[in-house]
């Protein structure tokens, strides 16, 4: 990472947006993921369809896209982008509930940060809808997967 200046710091030390105008449009996709924790009671639950709240997956899915769609409301320097596709899924694995999102556009810079939120959202919601059964949940692991696009190129996150 020596040598890398940040972006968002401009010369006098101060945040800024930075300026995207000069760069070329090019198609541009990412994909993040987050894992919620929680109790064998819990899941079985989410598996069986019983929890309290209804269908806490579809829910926090649609919650995964809302949240990526006004990423740059929440995240104070992004830019709003023109999202062409968003898809959020969240399936059990072991003893967790992955989530994952993925975000494309055709724009001037990147979607990271709308996969990430849609992500975070999404493993949110889920918390949301089963605090009531397991307030020991736990959300880990949000991170970057993929993303490709860019002056930067293709990226793909170590297992």
């Amino acid at each position: 990472m020596s040598g890398k200046r940040l972006t968002h710091i401009g010369e006098d030390g101060r945040a800024r947006m930075v300026d995207v105008s000069n760069k070329v449009p090019t198609r541009r996709e990412a994909r993040a993921e987050a894992k919620l924790f929680a109790a064998p009671e819990t899941l079985a639950l989410v598996r069986e369809g019983k929890a309290k709240k209804g269908d806490v997956i579809g829910v926090a899915e649609l919650a995964g896209i809302i949240g990526a769609k006004k990423t740059a409301d929440l995240i104070p320097l992004c830019h709003p982008l023109p999202l062409s596709s968003l898809k959020v899924s969240v399936e059990l694995a072991g003893d967790h509930l992955r989530v994952e999102c993925l975000a494309a556009t055709t724009g001037p810079t990147g979607v990271e940060m709308e996969a990430l939120t849609g992500a975070s959202i999404a493993a949110l919601t889920l918390y949301d809808m089963l605090k009531a059964t397991d307030k020991s949940m736990r959300i880990e692991g949000i991170r970057l997967l993929e993303k490709s696009g860019g002056r930067s190129g293709h990226y793909r996150a170590e297992d």
